[in-house]
């Protein structure tokens, strides 16, 4: 059975690449769609041209993943796509930043992405593509949003290891960094936040439908780093010319705006 397993797909970036890895690939046989919201995932499942396997799982919480790593060893299926985009962020200084959410983004955004990509290792074969969704925070630190920055400059590491680690087996992993997209749920969420350090506006956000499209272009030419957009194009070569320190300094004036 060749399948593709997508987290975070009940909204945003994970539904949208479902629906588009299902109309490009035909061969799939079923898509395992994971999110904790299972109204979302049964939409999403009247939806697609494929069977879908619902699987309302907190990703957060360390018996969920006991529970995917159980339907992988019972099934041994091939997965053909992995798309980790369960995640979320924080505007806030991280000093004002609530202890509880900042435990929460790095348990969510770094281990859960990692734990689930881990656990699917064995199931990848020749020709399988795996998409990590970083962002563009994860090329410096960013002020204001230090600690998704900081978990996204991990899994950010961890993928292009894992890129050079499995090109040996034919397998793709590709780090997807996008700016700000403005049609999902991710800056709403993020700037529910109790202190005074925000960020005014989102100049040239991007949609959901674009970064998809635009990155599975990219993991299909077998690229390590996807920046769907001019936005995280420009900062990506930014950031490895121009000091950190400057950057922030550049990036505190820019989120007044």
């Amino acid at each position: 059975m060749r399948i593709a397993i997508l987290t975070g797909a009940s909204s945003g970036l994970g539904r949208e690449y479902a629906r588009q890895i299902t109309a490009q690939d035909h061969d799939i046989d079923e898509v395992w769609a994971i999110a904790r919201r299972k109204d979302r995932l049964e939409a999403l499942a009247a939806q697609l041209p494929c069977p879908v396997r619902v699987l309302p799982l907190d990703l957060s919480k360390t018996t969920s993943l006991d529970e995917l790593k159980k339907l992988l060893e019972i099934e041994r299926p091939v997965v053909r796509w992995l798309v980790c985009a369960a995640g979320f962020g924080k505007i806030s200084d991280i000093a004002d930043l609530d202890p509880q959410d900042a435990l929460d983004m790095v348990n969510v955004n770094c281990r859960a992405a990692m734990g689930v990509t881990n656990l699917c290792l064995p199931y990848l074969t020749k020709g399988s593509r795996v998409l990590e969704i970083c962002s563009t925070a994860s090329f410096q630190p960013l002020p204001g949003l230090g600690v998704y920055a900081a978990t996204k400059a991990f899994l950010y590491s961890y993928t292009k290891t894992l890129h050079h680690e499995l090109l040996f087996r034919g397998v793709h992993v590709t780090a997807v960094c996008p700016y700000w997209v403005k049609d999902t749920e991710f800056i709403g969420r993020a700037k529910k936040s109790s202190d005074s350090s925000y960020i005014h506006s989102f100049p040239l956000a991007s949609r959901q439908k674009n970064v998809a499209r635009h990155a599975l272009l990219d993991a299909k030419l077998g690229l390590a780093v996807s920046t769907p957009g001019i936005v995280c194009t420009l900062h990506r070569a930014a950031a490895k010319i121009v000091p950190a320190d400057l950057m922030m300094g550049a990036w505190a004036l820019i989120r007044r705006i």
